[in-house]
């Protein structure tokens, strides 16, 4: 969750071997919060692509709720939209599990050998992180 933008990255496991699957988007805006049907939209599309691309966990990088860093409530309205879906589960990953993950399982790839675009790194490294536990 980037302002008032998700930004996505799927990313697969299978055997150990991992795939980034293409994604027929890979931001989803949010754009009129207030909007009770913009929010039930936004949900939708989540769900959609949750049932087309056979997603059975959407995975957050967690955001401070006050401070320098704090995340916007944007944002967070996004994410209990994410929580609130039936039938995926959603896990909100702390930057020092992602962290914890990373130093015993390190990315074995280049970031930029992995086809996806340079606002998607952190989306990637979260999935990476909560797949490599």
């Amino acid at each position: 969750m980037k302002g008032s933008e998700a930004i996505l990255c799927l990313l697969a496991v299978d055997s150990g071997l991992f795939d980034i699957p293409d994604c027929r988007t890979v931001r989803l805006p949010l754009l009129k919060d207030q909007d009770s049907e913009q929010m039930k939209k936004f949900q939708f599309v989540f769900a959609k692509l949750a049932e087309d691309y056979k997603i059975d966990t959407f995975v957050i990088r967690e955001r401070p709720q006050k401070g320098k860093f704090a995340g916007g409530a944007i944002g967070f309205k996004m994410e209990a939209a994410l929580q609130l879906l039936p039938d995926v589960n959603t896990e909100i990953l702390t930057s020092s599990f992602i962290k914890e993950q990373l130093a015993r399982h390190p990315v074995p790839i280049v970031f930029k050998e992995t086809g996806l675009k340079g606002f998607q790194e952190t989306a990637f490294i979260t999935a990476y992180a909560y797949l490599a536990k």
